[in-house]
């Protein structure tokens, strides 16, 4: 079992459920290479190249960046932090499946064996689903299933309610309807501006998600290892 309750984010927020994970922490030259899709400020890839550069033991290595938006500041966040980078716009391409397909490439020749959503702003099509089944991962800043969609904390705000959250889930071919694999609490306080509590919650993403990813990397290693292949092979 992973144990997110050993982040604190500031003591602000309790956890709700989390992930089965096992086995001991991977070297850095074990790491499970991922990539992550972006398209806004970056501050959820900058947590995980945080963990990557400072922590020798988290399992993941961040391998590639892919945006839809060429311009974004997380483009220049991996950049500056010498990761690959995959930008397009998906108007450059004749459709969606083309542009996936184009992802696809670059992923296959990184040798990425997970993908982790960080402010990816597209719904994932059938091209990515099927290459990485169970693959793909979404950060929500809701305790799903409530408050879907890209409005979430101000929806949270308007309904009045005392506590919201933060999800982690599989990606599936629904907005924001995959299966839960870690949920964290964030508490909201009366009269608190819609300001206050995105900071609150960036707060516990910033923990939350490099928690999550890692473990999962960790599983994703250990399901190719036993299957005697490796990411490329996809």
């Amino acid at each position: 079992m992973m144990r997110i309750d050993a982040w604190t984010a500031g003591g602000v927020s309790s956890p709700v459920r989390s992930p089965d994970a096992a086995g001991a922490s991977a070297g850095p030259d074990e790491r499970c290479p991922i990539a992550v899709f972006a398209s806004g400020t970056g501050s959820n890839l900058e947590a995980m190249l945080r963990q990557q550069h400072h922590n020798p033991l988290w399992p993941a290595r961040v391998v590639l960046v892919v945006s839809d938006k060429p311009g974004c500041r997380a483009c220049d966040v991996a950049r500056r932090a010498g990761v690959p980078v995959f930008a397009e716009r998906v108007s450059a391409y004749p459709d969606k499946a083309a542009f996936e397909a184009a992802v696809l490439a670059q992923l296959r020749a990184h040798g990425v064996a997970g993908i982790a959503l960080a402010g990816y702003m597209r719904i994932v099509g059938p091209t990515l689903l099927s290459a990485y089944p169970r693959r793909i991962v979404n950060l929500h800043p809701s305790l799903l299933p409530a408050f879907l969609g890209r409005q979430a904390v101000r929806d949270a705000l308007a309904a009045g309610v005392r506590e919201t959250g933060v999800t982690v889930h599989y990606v599936d071919e629904g907005i924001d309807t995959g299966p839960i694999i870690a949920q964290w609490r964030v508490p909201v306080d009366e009269g608190m501006t819609e300001e206050a509590l995105l900071a609150r919650v960036h707060q516990v993403e910033h923990a939350l998600y490099p928690a999550v990813v890692g473990e999962l990397a960790r599983m994703w290693s250990a399901e190719d290892r036993a299957r005697g292949s490796g990411a490329g092979s996809r």
